[in-house]
């Protein structure tokens, strides 16, 4: 039996995911004892004390937030096996459960592109490594679209004030930002605390601020006026890969280490980011009322209830900004909450289509295979959360 500590903050989504990959790995071997710690206990009794827990718990791995003056030594001498959650920086000689945050800011950016969108903003922290790296993911992407000279970062908050900002440093930022303008918010907790400030400072999101997070807690995401959109993490399967690795270096000691890498999915979009770059403020509204709606039965007849135009200046105005017709960008938000459905829960497909207000079901699938190159049963079989 291997008994695994793991010290992390679980009041968010992240730990739990990667609780959930663990356990998901450990049912498939003998039964595993998996024991959870508060950072506050080791910031109150230090390594020692931490240390004297594992003992006293015959534990064989430990999984941490840890701080650069940590002694993990301290562990790894005494036969535990140790991995570091990314909290500020990498560490040497231990495996890191750490992110391809590069290619997360640069899906980021890439949304916005595709949006049309000309002025681009980062909120974020300084001097550490996943805020970092993803800005510089971000910066990349812009800057090889042509945009590098319209970039507004904002690094200024400190990772110990988690959910406090500076607001006149913040209030200065905002005033400067050029609108409509795409910022991406280094996680779902500074996502919120911007949408917040936004509504304080009567800002509009997102037609002059659309904002993505990473991470996608759902909890946190759900909490905005404007619900936020984010970059999902493949966080579960890295929880299942972190337990592998505990495993085999577990059984020896000696293995190589490696570093847990978690990659960027998707995008899954909520109201924060119903935005295209225009100062058209009749589409823009259009837009919003269809992201709020589109798993309804809307139609295009719904849409023009809610703006000043005609049919004809609307379908026109509408393609203009985002490439599509109205009945088109409707589907295809559908199809792609169909897909994350048919992925995320047990229900029938037919089911599934009617919640979406998709009475056809030849035409959900049609429409399906021609944008996932599969039908659904086939996507379901391939992505099903297990």
């Amino acid at each position: 039996m291997l008994r695994l500590l793991i010290i992390s903050d679980f009041t968010e989504a992240f730990p739990e995911k990667l609780l959930q990959g663990i356990v998901r790995y450990s049912r498939q071997k003998k039964q595993w004892t998996i024991c959870r710690m508060p950072p506050a206990y080791k910031k109150m009794f230090g390594m020692q004390g931490v240390l004297k827990w594992l003992i006293a718990n015959n534990a064989d791995a430990v999984i941490g937030q840890f701080d650069e003056n940590d002694d993990l030594k301290l562990l790894t001498q005494n036969g535990v096996v140790v991995v570091a959650q990314d909290y500020k920086q990498r560490f040497k000689g231990i495996p890191n459960i750490t992110g391809d945050y590069i290619a997360q800011g640069r899906m980021a950016a890439r949304f916005y592109l595709d949006r049309g969108f000309h002025n681009f903003g980062y909120f974020g922290f300084k001097d550490v490594c996943w805020s970092d790296e993803r800005y510089e993911g971000f910066r990349r992407e812009i800057e090889e679209a042509g945009f590098g000279n319209n970039i507004y970062p904002y690094t200024l908050q400190k990772l110990d004030q988690l959910w406090f900002y500076e607001k006149d440093k913040l209030d200065v930022w905002l005033n400067s930002l050029p609108k409509p303008i795409g910022i991406m918010a280094c996680d779902d907790n500074q996502g919120i605390n911007l949408i917040g400030a936004c509504n304080i400072r009567g800002v509009k999101i997102p037609s002059e601020i659309s904002v993505i997070g990473v991470d996608n807690d759902e909890t946190l995401c759900s909490m905005a006026s404007a619900p936020l959109s984010s970059i999902l993490v493949d966080i579960e399967d890295g929880g299942y890969r972190t337990a592998q690795v505990i495993e085999k270096m577990v059984l020896n000691p000696d293995s190589p280490i490696e570093d847990i890498v978690l990659h960027p999915v998707k995008i899954v979009e909520r109201l924060s980011s119903a935005a295209y770059a225009t100062h058209d403020t009749q589409i823009q509204k259009a837009i919003q009322f269809i992201h709020k709606n589109y798993t309804k039965k809307i139609s295009v007849k719904d849409v023009m209830n809610e703006v000043a135009l005609s049919r004809r200046l609307l379908e026109r105005r509408f393609r203009d900004v985002t490439g599509q017709s109205i009945y088109q960008h409707i589907s295809d938000l559908r199809i792609k909450r169909f897909a994350e459905m048919l992925t995320d829960t047990d229900d029938q497909i037919i089911n599934i289509a009617l919640t979406l207000g998709e009475s056809d079901t030849k035409s959900i699938a049609r429409r399906f295979k021609q944008m996932y190159g599969c039908s659904p049963s086939q996507w379901r079989e391939k992505n099903h959360k297990k």
